[in-house]
């Protein structure tokens, strides 16, 4: 039949969705700069694939509505396609700023959730990295050219034409927009799906697919390990991962805070300081650094860790601040500090981020919630008030 794709192709187990036409119309997306960023790849060479499949997903329609149970189409297998039947998904706060289109870059009907831990159900016939029944993880990147010096390397978060977004990117198959984790089933490339140790709590992993690569990276790229002063801004979703990887590398760790009630908890995973940032006397006691990972996604002073920094030092923003941040020249140009940032990572760091993790027993500490308290959760975020990830039991759906 030409071009088109036999089921038996594929192996199959039992599925527990309905199977469908493709969607009839393709979602504008608006232009920004975000978008600029994550949506210049040019579009792949398709072939026409049927039939796809409808499953049931969690999301929101406008920014001021509440998430609610939806019905979303997932692509029928191509030859190198992974489907994971979604067990356990994390809530990152760059999920809330999407929902809530913070980022002016919204494309609606949104399905938010990219730290996805799943169990593989079906795969392609050139598939060769996964069976049926293993553990899977999507993170934030579901492709991306794979042909510039960049992707070459494995930093698919910097590729040049733009990586796909697990969810409000372009789906270059369908057309639209993808559909992220709050869902049945997730359909992706075998090259951007990762192996899942098998961790005692599943779900607490699930943050590190986000939460931990973003700070993993950074870590490991400015040289975090024994003999290092390593200071860290904030203890929340990413903070208290970065506290346990960081000393997990071997690194003396500062950690800087504005709430007290916060100084025990970052003492119990491990930090070797903790220095409460609103008190002078605290902060000029406190010794030079020679690298800070600033995780805070506020608007806030970045001034007076750039004043920590050693010669040489550098201050590393991980969070997502939506206002710009104001630097004082002379913060900088005094003993040639940087002030730096870093996206994600990339697929092979992010498996590697999983490994070490496992190696060294660290997961998130979280909160299980079922999906009929995502909205709850979400409200919760918004106020800081959560200890230190929620994530998703998608048996809950």
């Amino acid at each position: 039949m030409g071009n088109h794709r036999k089921l038996d192709d594929v192996q199959t187990p039992s599925p527990f969705w309905t199977l469908s036409s493709p969607p009839t119309h393709q979602t504008s997306i608006p232009f920004s700069i975000f978008e600029y960023l994550y949506t210049r790849v040019k579009p792949f060479n398709i072939t026409t694939i049927m039939p796809n499949k409808k499953v049931i997903a969690f999301g929101t329609d406008a920014a001021d509505q509440p998430l609610h149970k939806m019905e979303i189409v997932r692509r029928e297998l191509r030859d190198n396609d992974i489907e994971i039947e979604m067990l356990y998904c994390g809530i990152c706060h760059s999920d809330l700023h999407t929902i809530h289109n913070d980022w002016k870059s919204t494309t609606f009907p949104v399905v938010p959730g990219h730290e996805m831990i799943g169990r593989v159900t079906r795969i392609g016939k050139s598939v060769t990295k996964f069976q049926v029944g293993d553990l899977a993880g999507i993170g934030c990147i579901v492709d991306s050219c794979g042909k510039c010096e960049e992707c070459k390397r494995g930093e698919e978060q910097f590729c040049v034409k733009g990586y796909i977004l697990s969810f409000n990117g372009p789906d270059e198959v369908l057309g639209g927009t993808t559909y992220g984790g709050f869902s049945q089933a997730y359909v992706c490339k075998e090259d951007y799906v990762v192996k899942v140790p098998p961790f005692k709590d599943l779900a607490a992993a699930a943050p590190i697919l986000c939460a931990g690569i973003t700070v993993y990276s950074p870590l490991k790229h400015w040289g975090a390990g024994p003999g290092k002063q390593i200071g860290l801004v904030g203890i929340g979703g990413l903070g208290h991962m970065a506290i346990q990887i960081a000393k997990a590398m071997g690194a003396t760790l500062t950690v800087f805070t504005t709430s007290p009630s916060k100084k025990e908890d970052a003492l119990k995973l491990g930090a070797d300081r903790v220095v409460l940032s609103t008190d002078r006397n605290e902060m000029k006691a406190c010794p030079k650094l020679d690298m800070i990972l600033d995780t805070v996604s506020a608007v806030h002073n970045v001034n007076i860790y750039l004043n920590k920094l050693k010669t040489d030092g550098s201050l590393v923003l991980v969070g997502l601040p939506a206002e710009p941040l104001s630097v004082g020249a002379f913060n900088l140009i005094t003993n040639r500090k940087s002030f730096s940032g870093s996206n994600i990572g990339g697929i092979r760091e992010t498996q590697e981020v999983l490994d070490f993790c496992y190696k060294h027993h660290i997961v998130s500490q979280c909160e299980v919630i079922a999906m009929d308290q995502v909205n709850e959760a979400f409200e919760r975020l918004q106020k800081n008030d959560v200890k230190y990830r929620f994530v998703i039991d998608m048996k809950t759906l």
